[in-house]
């Protein structure tokens, strides 16, 4: 007769299914948040509550069930007394990485707080250099302190595209090396600047479109009014630069054909939530896009996707 064999079961433990998320928290200065007490939620893809409680900050780790299908779409979400609330999504659980989430958290009450003009001629020669963009550096100065003074919010626009764009590689340089002359007027505003660039500039985003960096609006003037063409970048689930072109408007500055655009930030990728989001109770309120919310998406997404710090030459504190 065959003698029976005995069979092992192995069981898996609950750990063997659980990944594992680094949540990190920092305020409007860049700097972790020390000792703080934070409320952090995780929900999952299916918005089952996976955790709901205090934490100090400025970093915890979690263990969740890992479910190897949508339920694995996580949304971070942080909120503390005298501070804005912010979070993250989608942040993918995985058995074979750690998950990071960088979250920013400001302050209620929290400022520009800008490098003096001199402080960013030594720490930040690229913005130094295209605020002085045909003009000497006694005028970019002037223009500088002026804004500082008098149009904080505009001035941390600007300097936040200038950072942005400063990260954008087109098939053949940055964007900043098209730009020729800044217009100092009213149309320098808290959401975009206006400037004119050779018009190489948008044969270089067309070819970066094609390669499925940019994404075109269809429609430009529909927000744009005279716009001909218009350009989102797609690398970041939120805060991508848009350069829109005025084609007819067009001059020429030392020598070269140069063509009017339109740089500035969106909070939203999708062009339906830009609309609905953003556009539309703008229009109805007569706000702009609000370079604070700017800077902590950027450096929120930024984070996410694991590029350089987004650290323009200011900072956000009480």
């Amino acid at each position: 007769m065959a003698r029976k064999t005995s069979k092992t079961t192995v069981q898996r433990s609950d750990n063997d299914n659980q990944a594992t998320t680094l949540v990190n928290l920092c305020d409007g200065t860049r700097q972790p948040i020390q000792g703080k007490k934070v409320r952090i939620r995780i929900l999952d893809g299916f918005q089952n509550m996976l955790f709901d409680n205090d934490k100090r900050a400025p970093t915890t780790v979690f263990r969740l069930p890992y479910r190897d299908n949508l339920q694995d779409n996580c949304t971070v979400l942080a909120t503390a007394d005298e501070y804005v609330d912010a979070g993250f999504t989608p942040v993918k659980l995985s058995l074979k990485a750690v998950a990071m989430v960088d979250l920013m958290l400001l302050p209620d009450d929290a400022r520009f707080q800008f490098l003096s003009w001199n402080s960013v001629r030594k720490r930040d020669s690229v913005a130094a250099g295209f605020l002085a963009l045909g003009s000497s550096d006694g005028e970019a100065q002037m223009h500088y302190e002026d804004l500082q003074k008098n149009k904080p919010a505009a001035l941390a626009s600007l300097l936040n595209l200038i950072t942005a764009m400063e990260t954008i590689q087109l098939p053949s340089r940055t964007p900043l090396d098209y730009f020729k002359l800044i217009l100092w007027d009213d149309s320098l505003a808290q959401d975009r600047f206006v400037v004119y660039a050779d018009k190489a500039l948008l044969d270089q985003v067309r070819r970066a479109a094609a390669d499925g960096e940019f994404a075109p609006e269809p429609n430009p003037g529909l927000f744009h009014p005279d716009a001909t063409s218009s350009f989102k970048q797609i690398q970041f689930g939120e805060a991508n630069v848009q350069f829109t072109f005025h084609e007819k408007d067009a001059k020429k500055i030392d020598g070269i054909n140069c063509i009017k655009v339109e740089p500035d930030i969106d909070y939203y990728k999708d062009l339906g939530a830009h609309a609905l989001l953003e556009v539309i109770p703008n229009t109805i309120t007569h706000g702009l896009t609000d370079p604070k919310r700017v800077y902590v998406l950027r450096w929120i997404a930024g984070k996410h996707a694991g590029v350089p710090e987004f650290s323009p030459p200011y900072t956000l504190a009480p």
